[in-house]
């Protein structure tokens, strides 16, 4: 865990603040989480003996051994379908999804790389329940960055929340901080419906601040239930994962030239929280979404076309406004890349082109 402990008194209570990295974040949740339940386990590539690719799994072999903690080969197809049926054990016997069968984490190294395994996401694990009658649950997280992260052009650089979010009998969580990815991790690896849990590399070596609270082993946070960053009045900024923190960083930016804007963190992609959403629209009056993710059929879209059906679209005095990734293949060189991504700079400008400034 990173150091930095840090203590405020407010009303004579001591209020601990600890500096904790999303890596450390997710660490804790998985350490926590085989700890209390026998039945989870965790497997992929390197995930074991090197401790993970990105080191998030790093001691949990040393402490759960090969039983729970399991290195796979390159077969994303296989270790998938593997995982999905480990998940359906015990279930036929008719058992409450509480008890019944084990509780997979499954690990992809990128999810680009779970393009080779999504017949088994969708068609065997989304599917199941459904086409059981409600009899086969399947309890499982895949896990793993998303999204684009530096130099590793257009095939390791897709954002799959819409992927993913598109489909019925998936859960699509998308966590930006510490406290995110320790919160609904826990909650995704509780859940008796398969889940997919879209980190970002990007962010894993990135500290925020974790209260005491988050840090309990009891603490988790509900899917389906966006976070208010920050309040504002004039303007709704509406993101998940990296982008959160671009439009925290764009609003500080517009704050300095008067500019109010209220900043949302989705958390989860599907269910997704339109509530929350419209709460902000008819406070505001004006939307802008931003996703690293590509503009067609994107997150962005969906969001904006459930304000328009919903009784938010009354209250907009302008049009909403995408920020997305542009529509092409991730380039490899690196000023094309920056130029295919969201930018501060590009939040700001939809802002001021939203409130016609």
């Amino acid at each position: 865990m990173a150091a930095s402990l840090r203590c405020f008194l407010r009303s004579g209570k001591c209020l601990c603040f600890c500096q904790v990295t999303v890596r450390d974040a997710l660490n804790q949740a998985m350490d926590e989480e085989l700890e209390r339940d026998e039945r989870v386990f965790l497997l992929g590539e390197e995930v074991a003996q090197y401790d993970g690719a990105y080191k998030v799994s790093r001691g949990l072999w040393k402490k759960y051994g090969d039983k729970r903690i399991i290195d796979t080969p390159i077969t994303e197809m296989g270790f998938a379908g593997i995982a999905v049926g480990a998940a359906m054990v015990n279930d036929i016997v008719l058992l409450p999804p509480s008890q019944a069968g084990l509780r997979p984490i499954c690990e992809f190294m990128t999810f680009n790389f779970s393009m080779q395994a999504i017949d088994q996401v969708i068609n065997s694990a989304a599917k199941t329940y459904y086409m059981s009658a409600g009899l086969q649950s399947v309890p499982i997280v895949f896990r793993g960055p998303n999204g684009a992260s530096a130099g590793v052009a257009a095939q390791h650089s897709q954002c799959f929340a819409a992927w993913y979010g598109h489909c019925p009998g998936l859960k699509v969580v998308s966590p930006w901080n510490a406290e995110d990815a320790r919160g609904l991790l826990k909650s995704a690896i509780r859940d008796d419906n398969p889940v997919v849990f879209l980190e970002n590399e990007l962010m894993y070596g990135v500290p925020f601040e974790m209260s005491e609270e988050s840090q309990s082993k009891d603490f988790t946070l509900p899917i389906g239930k966006a976070k208010v960053e920050r309040q504002g009045t004039q303007v709704t900024l509406v993101s998940h994962s990296r982008y959160v923190g671009h439009c925290l960083d764009a609003a500080a930016v517009l704050a300095k030239e008067g500019i109010d804007c209220e900043v949302i963190n989705l958390r989860t992609i599907r269910p997704l929280d339109v509530d929350c959403i419209e709460t902000s629209v008819m406070k505001t009056n004006h939307l802008v979404t931003v996703e690293g993710g590509w503009p067609q059929f994107g997150v962005g879209a969906e969001i904006c076309a459930r304000i328009m059906e919903g009784p938010a679209f009354n209250y907009l005095d302008a049009p909403a406004t995408r920020v997305t990734g542009v529509d092409i293949p991730m380039p490899y060189a690196k000023i094309l890349e920056d130029n295919s991504l969201p930018q501060i700079k590009d939040i700001i400008f939809s802002v001021k082109k939203t409130l016609n400034i």
